[in-house]
């Protein structure tokens, strides 16, 4: 007979609350780890993703396309065979969506002009190689050329099975609480990289949180009092190198819980 795996403090005993939200024991509250990478940073701020550059986020609900720069990573083939891609709907509301690849061939992702953010995904199954053999895209071609879009929201690099984005919106509904931070750089001329947090309201712009300077080092900052961040806000961490020469490599964690603002009972 199955057993239910139980918390202890439902026995009198007490456990770490983080614990217990990550066990989906306290009602209405979810955790978040969001990661991201960026193998080259410049003098001007990129947000920490794999494509690089800065993140341009989507002004109005649209129909979205996966793709691959490689023809195996197809439903049948030696690369990556289904993925799942998580955003937020022309809501504002979670959503999520699991498809077969077509190689080059891009594929619609659920319904038409319902997605108004992409923040992840990930390699569900593959062939041989068990992993993407090309690199994957999220965009709003329809016939991407060689599976490339111009417009790309989410991308997963080869071999990585994950996309590592540092990007993030608050869903409707929810407020979000930062509760720490984690950045590292690598620097093969000793350059310095400035990581900046930074969030822009819904109808606002980008805003300052925080910022670090760092080189060829790592810091975890913990926030005593968690930043709040309300719903339909956008999250991401950018960075940029102090100076021209070298290469800096960067990286960015962030550790969130959203909890629902309120839910309406009967009677």
């Amino acid at each position: 007979m199955a057993r239910e795996v139980s918390s202890i403090s439902r026995v009198g005993t007490s456990e770490p609350f983080e614990l217990q939200v990550s066990r989906n024991q306290i009602s209405y509250h979810i955790p978040l780890h969001k990661f991201g990478y960026n193998p080259d940073i410049g003098t001007s701020p990129e947000t920490v993703w794999t494509i690089g550059g800065t993140y341009t986020y989507l002004a109005a609900a649209s129909t979205l396309y996966v793709s691959s720069s490689d023809a195996n990573d197809t439903s049948a083939g030696t690369g990556a065979r289904t993925v799942q891609v998580y955003g937020l709907d022309a809501n504002y509301d979670e959503v999520n969506v699991t498809v077969s690849l077509a190689g080059q061939s891009a594929v619609q992702l659920g319904e038409a002009s319902n997605w108004i953010r992409v923040f992840r995904m990930i390699v569900r199954s593959a062939g041989s190689s068990d992993a993407n053999v090309g690199t994957l895209y999220v965009g709003t071609e329809a016939t991407p050329a060689s599976g490339v879009p111009v417009n790309k929201y989410a991308s997963i690099a080869i071999g990585d099975n994950q996309t590592l984005m540092c990007v993030w919106t608050v869903p409707r509904g929810y407020t979000a609480y930062l509760h720490q931070k984690d950045v590292s750089a690598s620097s093969s001329s000793g350059k310095f990289a400035i990581f900046t947090l930074e969030s822009r309201p819904f109808g606002e712009v980008l805003q300052v949180k925080d910022r670090v300077l760092l080189a060829n080092n790592s810091t975890a900052i913990s926030y005593w009092n968690p930043i709040p961040f309300a719903e339909k806000t956008d999250i991401e961490v950018r960075a940029q190198a102090d100076s021209i020469g070298g290469t800096i490599t960067a990286s960015a964690t962030l550790d969130i819980t959203y909890i629902l603002n309120g839910i309406e009972l009967d009677g």
